[in-house]
């Protein structure tokens, strides 16, 4: 299975250095008995020729540890790169995945830090070289992680049921007193623009079938709109398949995103005319919208 998650940003407040950004990702929907495979954080990078020299930078990336311990930082990647690249720079994120998944109170997010490689002393803003961050105008190069999971066997997830019950009961103990964002409200991530299900009535006097049916005069049934922009969230119901056309869709333009359809439909039952004489009650199959999803 794949999941995708999107990024939230904030300054670092409780950490010395002020000059970079903050990276949160919800990942309160993986399964804990999901084993994952590989994650990745991917940021974009414009380029920018107007810096002068140095040319070459390293992008580094920090998990956050605000737990009373002496460090505030632990290092999980680092990577470099110069002010005439652009494209998608790649960091490994299977550590820190991994442990927040396990500890969710312990995803504090992570520290974005910039610096010109042989001034490590000097920080810089993200922003200077062209990278994108959480909130920036350009959407679809915003900061994204992606988990690659391999989902256990039927007798293993007997196995491992207390396992998911004892981290239910943890979760809900800590709900209260620990937010699931701690920097935005999670309702206001939702938008109204996304792939998901809109009223549609039909009347069969509009269609002008009310002669031939008898019942009912009509059914509410649905239809689906909106984007699947990147990154695919869970409301979004997306395929594996979707979520990997957005990745590419990223890299190459030409390869459409996704479209928002009916994942699951429902039937419904008629009465109707047969001959101006006979009557059948009968069910039609697949009429009735009742989830939306990106395909």
């Amino acid at each position: 299975a794949i999941m995708t998650f999107t990024c939230h940003n904030n300054h670092v407040s409780q950490v010395r250095h002020e000059r970079g950004k903050r990276l949160w990702f919800d990942v309160s929907e993986v399964p804990v008995d999901e084993t994952i495979v590989n994650a990745e954080l991917r940021l974009y990078q414009n380029a920018n020729y107007t810096l002068r020299l140095p040319t070459t930078y390293t992008v580094t990336i920090y998990l956050v540890l605000l737990d009373g311990s002496q460090k505030e930082l632990e290092y999980v990647d680092s990577i470099n790169t110069t002010t005439g690249n652009e494209g998608w720079l790649l960091f490994n994120m299977t550590g820190p995945l991994t442990n927040w998944v396990v500890f969710p109170k312990t995803n504090r997010g992570l520290y974005l830090s910039v610096h010109a490689a042989n001034r490590l002393s000097h920080e810089m803003q993200p922003e200077d070289i062209g990278i994108v961050l959480a909130g920036d105008r350009e959407s679809e190069k915003q900061p994204f992680m992606v988990g690659f999971f391999k989902t256990i066997g039927v007798n293993n997830k007997k196995r491992n049921r207390k396992t998911r019950e004892l981290h239910r009961r943890k979760k809900s103990d800590t709900e209260s007193s620990y937010p699931r964002n701690p920097f935005s409200d999670p309702e206001s991530l939702w938008s109204t623009r996304s792939c998901q299900m809109q009223s549609l009535y039909v009347s069969f006097r509009d269609l002008d079938w009310q002669d031939w049916i008898i019942a009912p005069d009509g059914y509410h049934a649905y239809y689906c709109k909106g984007e699947c922009n990147f990154p695919l969230n869970a409301h979004m119901n997306a395929t594996n398949h979707a979520i990997v056309q957005t990745l590419v869709h990223l890299m190459h333009n030409e390869v459409p995103k996704p479209c928002c359809a009916p994942t699951k439909l429902s039937p419904i039952s008629v009465l109707y005319f047969v001959y101006e004489k006979n009557v059948i009650l009968k069910k039609y199959k697949n009429m009735v919208v009742k989830s939306c999803g990106c395909h």
